[in-house]
């Protein structure tokens, strides 16, 4: 049974009741005993911050919004991951890394780490990239849930039985890859020369997680980066073609981030063929967030979705030398009325788009282009 690339968006209750009716598979209903999650910064939970206790992560106005005192997470407030939890009624996702030995975590755990790469540190040791943050990657994450699985199951057949109430979100992840590199010097047109090895990467993850017993996998794509203050900043052009007439976003940037979404969606086919048994659900970051950047005032953004809500001044408020969490930066009044927050993540009101269309559709997200 495979799924056509072209489904962009599902609801996500729907679909899993649907694939599970079709696959004859009676023991799940889409009640998930547990999420287990991997990724980077839009993902994390606050294992970076057990990392680096001295990140700006870690300082107010992080997580001001909804748990009113940093987490480590890179918002104001909750994340997509945490909105998929309280939508199947599980808790909100601990850190691994900040787990305590011996802690029950059969509802699941959060691997991401903010800085994550998908490609192994060692691609960026050989050739001598700098800069990259936490030197974790989605194989290190990987390594870490094989070891949790002993304290999960017993046995390969315990756990194929246990995952199989799993949920499991694989990302996002990738983007680091490529902003590494262009931190250092490559073009884009070299960075596009990257993309399929960090697709085959994220698929190959996939796959390490379909045979160790997962059922359910949600994979999403790359966010519409080039809208991104952070990127708006470190890319800036002094050519006027290079920017969306109708969003102001880079445009070759987000090329990129559709190039790697729609290998992404290949790769995720080819598993399809590979595991009929198991859904693999692709969630298109990409066009869920790009409606705030067509649209700002439409979903709420009434102070705009290029512009952070926290940071030290610049054209879109966004400053490299003094990020947000600096007593050099400054926090908007009210980060619900803005989708940027800190220059490279969304508010939880940006997340909570986001999420919604993972959760509940909508399914006409085909919006590469403003209409």
């Amino acid at each position: 049974m495979a799924f056509s690339s072209s489904l962009l968006f599902f609801n996500l209750r729907l679909f899993i009741t649907i694939f599970l009716s079709v696959s004859g598979t009676d023991s799940l209903s889409g009640d998930y005993t547990s999420i287990f999650s991997f990724g980077d910064s839009h993902t994390d939970t606050g294992n970076f911050l057990y990392i680096f206790n001295s990140s700006n992560v870690g300082n107010f106005p992080y997580g001001e919004t909804y748990f009113h005192h940093p987490t480590g997470r890179c918002s104001d407030g909750r994340v997509v991951v945490d909105f998929i939890a309280q939508a199947f009624g599980l808790p909100l996702l601990p850190p691994y890394l900040a787990c305590s030995e011996g802690k029950d975590l059969r509802q699941g755990t959060n691997f991401a780490v903010a800085g994550a790469t998908a490609i192994d540190a060692a691609f960026f040791e050989e050739r001598k990239i700098r800069g990259v943050i936490a030197n974790i990657s989605l194989g290190d994450q990987l390594l870490w849930f094989k070891g949790l699985l002993p304290s999960l199951c017993h046995s390969p057949t315990g756990c194929h039985k246990f995952l199989r109430g799993s949920l499991f979100l694989v990302g996002q992840i990738g983007m680091n890859d490529y902003f590494y590199l262009f931190n250092n010097g490559s073009s884009l047109e070299v960075i596009r020369t990257y993309v399929p090895q960090v697709v085959s990467t994220i698929g190959s993850a996939v796959h390490t997680l379909i045979e160790h017993g997962a059922m359910t996998l949600v994979v999403p794509g790359g966010p519409p980066m080039g809208c991104f203050a952070l990127t708006l900043t470190i890319g800036a052009s002094l050519n006027k073609d290079d920017y969306d007439k109708e969003t102001g976003c880079l445009k070759r940037w987000n090329e990129l981030v559709q190039y790697h979404n729609d290998r992404l969606q290949i790769e995720l086919d080819r598993m399809r063929d590979l595991y009929p048994h198991a859904a693999i659900i692709y969630a298109d970051y990409y066009n869920a967030a790009f409606r705030a950047f067509c649209s700002p005032l439409q979903f709420g953004f009434s102070k705009g979705a290029l512009s952070a809500c926290c940071g030290a001044g610049g054209p879109y408020n966004y400053n490299s030398s003094f990020g947000c969490g600096t007593h050099e930066a400054r926090v908007c009044k009210d980060p619900s009325l803005y989708f940027n927050w800190d220059g490279g993540h969304p508010t939880e009101a940006g997340h909570r788009l986001m999420a919604d269309a993972v959760i509940s559709g909508p399914y006409d997200l085909l919006v590469h282009a403003c209409h």
